[in-house]
């Protein structure tokens, strides 16, 4: 039989500052090298690959060999809901450089949450759907407030949406099938973005939404970044759309 969650050997693993780092690096989704890891980090590579190699056997990360790079990611979302919800309650560390004020203030505009988007813009793309009755608040609320009851910053077990009386068309015209969703993960999922405390969109649709912005050239990673920046093309489509 199992016992109670042993919650202190992964904080653990997350409170060292090199491997906060690494994780923080990780959390918009994608798989990286250890080389660029060690470089997010700010260590040698002999030294990042023990700290990757704690996160693996701590069931954090998962590795990928491809040709002679190991390239390694979280392994799930429930690690990248973990990270955001210790940013919201962190205090923030102090910026003494212009580079860092740039880097912060990208990161609450706009970023991606392990696959889906969070930031201002993940927060106004939640609330265009719901204007656009592409899904529907089913407990009164308006737009994306937090309810009293939401935790801060995680996942919600019971999101107050279901999708709309327009949601095929707004969603075809967004570049999202919804029938072609694979149904092993939940469509409709939401967090409470912990830099605008207000609600946004996750689970399948979430990842589904941000991979078409993406192919469709309407929304761009920055460069070893986290945050994601939209192009002109897609300001203009998504005011046009929601």
């Amino acid at each position: 039989m199992d016992g109670d969650a042993d919650v202190a050997q992964v904080a653990g693993l997350m409170a060292e500052p090199a491997r906060a780092k690494v994780l923080m690096a990780l959390a918009d989704g994608r798989a990286l090298p250890a080389s660029l890891l060690a470089t997010e980090a700010g260590v040698s590579p002999q030294t990042v690959s023990a700290h990757l190699r704690k996160l693996l056997e701590g069931g954090l990360v998962t590795v990928e060999q491809s040709g002679r790079h190991r390239y390694y990611g979280l392994s799930g979302p429930e690690v990248a809901a973990a990270v955001e919800a210790l940013a919201r309650i962190a205090k923030p560390q102090p910026i003494r450089s212009l580079r860092q004020s740039t880097r912060a203030a990208a990161l609450r505009e706009a970023r991606t949450c392990y696959d889906h988007l969070a930031g201002r813009l993940g927060v106004a793309l939640l609330e265009g759907l719901v204007r656009r009755d592409a899904l529907t608040r089913t407990d009164g609320g308006r737009g994306t407030e937090r309810r009293p009851s939401d935790p801060l910053a995680q996942q919600l077990p019971d999101g107050p949406y279901a999708l709309g009386p327009n949601a095929t068309e707004v969603l075809t015209e967004l570049g999202v099938d919804i029938a072609s969703q694979p149904s092993r993960r939940p469509l409709l999922r939401f967090c409470v973005d912990w830099s605008e405390q207000r609600h946004h969109l996750s689970g399948q649709l979430g990842a589904a939404i941000t991979e078409a912005l993406l192919n469709r050239n309407w929304l761009h990673r920055r460069p070893r970044q986290r945050a994601v920046h939209l192009s002109e093309a897609g300001r203009h489509g998504l005011a046009q759309l929601l």
